[in-house]
């Protein structure tokens, strides 16, 4: 059963009043609730935990309070949110900078309205999308973290979680850049019992977010299986 779209509450953030009003038109003429707005960086901490939105439209170039720092706040505060950074700047270091804070996404300003809707369906499922071309960069990216030495749960410790044959398949395909529309694909199951591995695997792992679920696959090995 698909999930309606008008269920999902988005919150935009960006410091140009009119493309923030023309996002915000946007979405909501499509079917989105738009639960909030914010232009700064202080307002949109403030509003988002009022509001609670499901996913979190966000421009990194703010007054007050940078982006990042926003994101890394809010999905703090809140580890369920959702953030689709939605910037002018295709910089690599802004990429990587938002994915680590906690971004789920990174859209460039040049895309199209549809591409802008589909951005933020997908974003509110859990699925990370990215402009073209920097998908990869941030898969890079999580290889490079893995190889560095983090505090993470260690699968040989007595007691350790132990994970299910099938939650280990999905965090393999995780570690391998899939979206989990194209795991529910691969493993001929729903696009939701995806979604359920993950957010139970990273609940036995004591992990927050797909950044450090994919970190943890590859630190094991994982993607190379």
């Amino acid at each position: 059963m698909s999930e309606r779209q008008d269920a999902i509450k988005v919150m935009v953030v960006d410091d140009h009043p009119m493309w923030r009003d023309a996002v915000a038109r946007d979405l909501s003429e499509s079917g989105f609730e738009v639960v909030a707005t914010a232009g700064d960086g202080e307002q949109a901490v403030r509003r988002a935990k009022a509001a609670a939105p499901d996913v979190l439209v966000l421009d990194l170039n703010l007054p007050a309070k940078p982006g990042v720092q926003v994101c890394k706040e809010l999905v703090g505060h809140n580890p369920a949110l959702r953030v689709l950074v939605l910037s002018a700047s295709g910089e690599h270091a802004d990429v990587l900078e938002a994915v680590k804070s906690g971004a789920t996404g990174y859209l460039l300003k040049s895309a199209s309205t549809e591409e802008l809707l589909d951005a933020v369906r997908r974003t509110a499922v859990g699925d990370p999308v990215f402009t073209p071309g920097l998908a990869g960069l941030v898969l890079g990216e999580y290889r490079r973290l893995a190889s560095e030495p983090a505090p993470a749960p260690d699968a040989d410790e007595p007691g350790a979680p132990r994970l299910t044959e099938r939650e280990t398949e999905v965090l393999r395909l995780v570690a391998k850049g899939l979206s989990y529309k194209q795991i529910a694909e691969r493993l001929v199951i729903s696009h939701r019992t995806v979604q359920n591995h993950v957010q139970n695997t990273l609940g036995k792992l004591q992990l927050h977010n797909r950044v450090e679920l994919v970190r943890y696959a590859i630190e094991r090995g994982l993607d190379d299986e």
